[in-house]
């Protein structure tokens, strides 16, 4: 027991310290390649902080714990939205843009209603896991070439100042190398923190399913929790909000979609109605909030951040009331 305790703690400290390397390593690649921060948000941060949800869907897939996985992957994006986000936004409020209103959340919204869709014969097969995998190619294709061709519009008309080729190369190899040491540590430090947590809840006695959804979830949103505030911090706001929005689309397509392609996976009636329709309603909420901020010019702030904790609060309480009866 005090072993995982060790290995929650010392994972933390090594979690919060990576992050910052990872932010930097980021940052410093988008400025250099002009590359806009809500791309890097969506697929540097979003992808890469979804490591730990892929590596430990995975792990459950082959070790015959399939509902771990699903656990996993849609108690992340609860989290991912009502805790990291409104964390993130208590801390530092988001300017919402155009872009974000009209193309990136309706396609989460679209996402979202994919995957309950998947679920309503009980079963996610082998096809599904195709279909989603399919599906999280053409979107991240899609994302690229939009983000790309608005970043170079905003850059249209700047002034660009000639450098020495030895001075990008050595700011292009230190970024690389930070985004490269930080990633690593994240996805170690998660592990760490993910099997002291695991390890208490099998002795403290919980299910499978809620360990999956609880401890399990929250440990591997830890770094899209940590890169969110450090990014929120530094001013990178697009960064976080990508992160979120990219981290949600990864695992629903991504480690749903792999865990299904490496075995069928028999879908518990109580995920369906109690925790997709979390995801459902934390994510169309995400979505009045950010349209409310738009249309009347005002940050996604405090009063958002809070009412998405709320929700947290809400759906942690039901969880445990669900886990005691």
């Amino acid at each position: 027991m005090w072993l995982a305790v060790i290995a929650i703690l010392i994972g933390l400290a090594v979690l919060v310290w990576s992050a910052d390397v990872f932010i930097d390593g980021a940052t410093a690649l988008a400025k250099k390649f002009s590359v806009p921060s809500f791309l890097i948000g969506v697929l540097i941060l979003g992808i890469g902080t979804s490591a730990p949800e892929m590596v430990v869907s995975v792990l459950a897939a082959l070790e015959g714990s399939p509902e771990l996985a699903l656990g996993n992957a849609y108690g992340s994006n609860i989290i991912n939205i009502a805790l990291v986000l409104g964390a993130t936004v208590l801390i530092s409020p988001i300017i919402i843009r155009k872009a974000i209103i009209k193309r990136d959340l309706p396609l989460l919204l679209l996402v979202t209603a994919i995957a309950a869709w998947q679920l309503r014969d009980g079963l996610l097969s082998l096809t599904d896991g195709i279909i989603l995998l399919v599906l999280l190619a053409i979107v991240l294709g899609m994302q690229i070439v939009l983000s790309l061709r608005e970043g170079y519009h905003e850059h249209e008309g700047e002034v660009v100042v000639a450098t020495d080729p030895d001075e990008v190369e050595l700011s292009i190899a230190r970024g690389l190398g930070s985004l490269f040491l930080g990633m690593s540590m994240l996805v170690i430090s998660s592990r760490a923190i993910v099997w002291g947590a695991v390890e208490l809840a099998t002795l403290w006695g919980l299910s499978e399913l809620i360990i999956g959804l609880t401890i399990v979830a929250v440990g591997t949103s830890l770094p899209e929790l940590v890169s969110s505030l450090s990014a929120a911090r530094k001013g990178e706001h697009d960064m976080a909000l990508g992160n979120i929005i990219g981290s949600n689309i990864f695992n629903t397509l991504g480690v749903v979609g792999l865990a299904a392609l490496i075995t069928p996976i028999t879908v518990n009636p109580i995920i369906l109605s109690r925790d997709v329709l979390a995801m459902g309603l934390i994510t169309l909420l995400l979505v009045a909030l950010c349209g409310f901020a738009f249309l009347t010019k005002r940050q996604f702030g405090r009063t958002s951040g809070a009412t998405l904790l709320l929700f947290f609060v809400g759906y942690t309480g039901w969880l445990i009331q669900t886990a005691i009866m």
